[in-house]
Order: C-alpha cells, then sequence, then structure tokens
C-alpha cells in the first residue's frame, strides 16, 4: 500500500482530497473539527518535507453555488488546526485556480473552494479530473468518508497521476483497521451491529459471517429476529418482510459455529419519548402498546462478558435510543464494556454515523482502538465491496 510515508514531497506541489465537509451551525462555525484534525498529519508531512500542499473538498450538497456552502468560511478554523495560514481561491478550477496554484510557495497550504460547484464532480468528469490534475505534482487521496464514491477529485483525477499517487495517513489508517478487523487471527473477533433496520445491514452480516467468532444484533433490527422466531415484541420497530431472512441469518450462523447474541430483555416505553413510562421486559413478551428502545439490564451483563472475551472488537451502531436519556443506558454499558476490553489488549474499530456519535457523545473516543470517519465507505468496505477512490489509488 503506498501511503505519503514513502514519498518525499520536497519541491512538489500535493494536491490532497481531503474530507472537510464538515457540520457548520447558522453562522457557519464549525461544529465539530474531528474531520479537519484528521487531515492535519498528511498535511504536514508534506510541509515539513519542503512541499506545498492544496487541498481541495465538497462541503455539503450545493444547487447553484450558495454562499453557505462555501470552503471560504472554514479556512480561519483549518490555518487554526494546522498551524500554518491557508490561503484560499475563489475556484477549484479555471484561472482563480491555476494563478492561486501557481503562486503557492513551499510551506504554504492552498484551500480550493467547494468541489460540488461544479455537478462534474459528482459526474466523475474525465475533464474537470484533468483541470484539478494540472494544479498539483501528486495526488494524495485523504477522504475516507468519499472513498465509495467515483467523483472525479476522488477516483478519476488518480489516472492523471500514474507514478506519484499516495494514500494520506487518515485514509491509510482507515484501510488498516478495517483490514485488521475483517482479516485478522486475534479471535475471538466479535461484530456489534445495532441500528434499526436489518435490511441496511443484511450484506455486512452476510459479508462478516465468515470472518467472526461472534456477533451481538441489538437495538431496533434486534425485534426482527426476535418476532421471526414466534416472539411477541409488541410496538417494537420490526422489519416483518425481513423475518424469513433473518431466520435464514441465524441458521447460516449455525452452520458457520458464529454465537449470535440477542438481547433477552429491553427497556420497553409506552411511547417514543424522553418522558415516556417505562418497563423492563422479557424481549420475547413486550406488551401491545409498548416498544422496546433500549437493551435491558440481564443483556447488558451478557453482552459485557461476551465483549470483555473478545480480542477483535468491531462496533457498528447504538443498542438504543441512546439520544434520549432514558434509553442511553444500554449503549453506554456497552461502550464501558469495550473501553474495559481495549484496555486489556483487545483491538476495537467504532464506525458509523451513530455510533461515533454515541462514542463522542459519551466520552469513549479515546477509550477505543480506533474511531472511523467514514460511515457509508466502512459499511461498503465491511459488505466486501471495492472502493473506488481506493482501487484508484492501487491500480
Amino acid at each position: 500500500m503506498k501511503t505519503i510515508d514513502n514519498l518525499n514531497f520536497e519541491n512538489k506541489k500535493a494536491l490532497i482530497r481531503v474530507d472537510f465537509n464538515v457540520p457548520l451551525d447558522e453562522d457557519g462555525n464549525i461544529t465539530d473539527t474531528t474531520r479537519i484534525e484528521a487531515a492535519k498529519p498528511t498535511i504536514l508531512k508534506v510541509l515539513e518535507d519542503g512541499g506545498a500542499a492544496i487541498l481541495m473538498s465538497h462541503l455539503g450538497r450545493p444547487k447553484n453555488k450558495e454562499e453557505e456552502f462555501s470552503l471560504k468560511q472554514i479556512t480561519n478554523k483549518v490555518s487554526e488546526i494546522v498551524g500554518v495560514e491557508v490561503k484560499f481561491a475563489q475556484d477549484c478550477v479555471g484561472t482563480p485556480a491555476t494563478e492561486a496554484a501557481a503562486q503557492l510557495e513551499m510551506g504554504q497550504i492552498l484551500l480550493l473552494e467547494n468541489l460540488r460547484y461544479h455537478p462534474e464532480e459528482t459526474a466523475g468528469d474525465v475533464d474537470f479530473a484533468k483541470s484539478l490534475s494540472e494544479l498539483g505534482d501528486v495526488y494524495v487521496n485523504d477522504a475516507f468518508g468519499t472513498a465509495h464514491r467515483a467523483h472525479a477529485s476522488t477516483t478519476v483525477v488518480a489516472q492523471f497521476f500514474p507514478e506519484a499517487k499516495c494514500f494520506g495517513s487518515l485514509l491509510a489508517k482507515e484501510i488498516e483497521s478495517l483490514d485488521r478487523v475483517l482479516n485478522n487471527n486475534e479471535k475471538p473477533v466479535l461484530a456489534i451491529l445495532g441500528g434499526s433496520k436489518v435490511s441496511s445491514k443484511i450484506t455486512v452480516i452476510e459479508n462478516i459471517l465468515d470472518k467472526v467468532d461472534e456477533m451481538i444484533i441489538g437495538g431496533g433490527m434486534a425485534f426482527t429476529f426476535i418476532k421471526a422466531q414466534g416472539g411477541s415484541v409488541g410496538n417494537s420497530i420490526c422489519e416483518d418482510d425481513k423475518m424469513e431472512l433473518a431466520l435464514d441469518i441465524l441458521k447460516q450462523a449455525k452452520e458457520k459455529n458464529v454465537k449470535i447474541h440477542i438481547p433477552i430483555d429491553v427497556v420497553a416505553a409506552d411511547k417514543f419519548a424522553n418522558d415516556a413510562n417505562t418497563n423492563v421486559s422479557d424481549i420475547t413478551t413486550i406488551e401491545s402498546g409498548w416498544e422496546g428502545l433500549d437493551a435491558g439490564p440481564k443483556s447488558r451483563q451478557i453482552f459485557d462478558e461476551v465483549v470483555n472475551r473478545a480480542k477483535t472488537i468491531l462496533w457498528n451502531g447504538p443498542l438504543g435510543v441512546f439520544e434520549m436519556e432514558t434509553f442511553s443506558g444500554g449503549t453506554i454499558a456497552l461502550g464501558n464494556s469495550v473501553a474495559q476490553a481495549t484496555q486489556n489488549g483487545a483491538f476495537s474499530l467504532v464506525g458509523g454515523g451513530d455510533s461515533v456519535a454515541a462514542v463522542k457523545q459519551f466520552g469513549f473516543d479515546k477509550k477505543v482502538s480506533y474511531v472511523s470517519t467514514g460511515g457509508g465507505a466502512m459499511l461498503e468496505m465491511l459488505e466486501g465491496k471495492a472502493l473506488p477512490g481506493i482501487a484508484a489509488i492501487k491500480d
């Protein structure tokens, strides 16, 4: 795998695809700087070698170059985080971009305007990619969050750098961490899959059954498995059309000798609200009019034992509606278990939007081995798909 560590950037302008698609409040202030901080090591490596960095990213989904999606508003924050003043180009292609790139001196950073101001970016247009390629001497892809998209800046542009292309340190770390989970000899390997729907995780489950020893299925999708086996789930979320599939997954797991763990009790509520009346119920006998919104105390205990015997842990999806304090206990308990196992030497990878939000909210992000930055990209890798942004560098 060719990474920035294999290249010397002295006197070179590195065209770096970063993922600065950061959340902003109404005043244009960044509410979470994780993605910028994640790109910092790659940018600094280029500068320390004696090169210059040209950063390109998208922000949001602009329709007509709306001001609210301009990357100009994040320039000061990027300068502050990286510790070097960042210059800004009013466009990512054309005269503003070529002139700004030409004037860039070694040791300097240039941020290009939003790539998605041009529809050619998402269309994977070759001419647009060629225009981008002319700005730099080396291409570095460090945007895992968009690696599953065959866009001009993430995939197509790489063909114009047949020898001079590599992975940035963040993207390299993402690939290594996922590889460590999917092809690991540190057993037992445990996958924890939560979230609301089986349908969104089917391919993941089927692909990783060959690679794991145990699997915890929690969150809303557990109810589809329970109902499929004849349990009463009350008003809990359930995909009736996926019950047969759930039974098939259980059958496959048995054949492959994979132990599946589903909650045995839940915190049930009489409405979907933080101030609902609650009770702890056996997951197979939830009363009509009540819905399971979190894993119960017995389940948390069992999951703690499962997690703490694992040597490799993949966690994707919460165990309950953690955004409501009343139903956050199961996810917090699981976070404590994963943190404990990590402290005892297990390798733990957390990924996927909701689980990343949960580990950050409850302070577990520094207590696990790695927190992935790309939700969709990570799921596709877990499904066994080749990501175009990664394949383009390997070609």
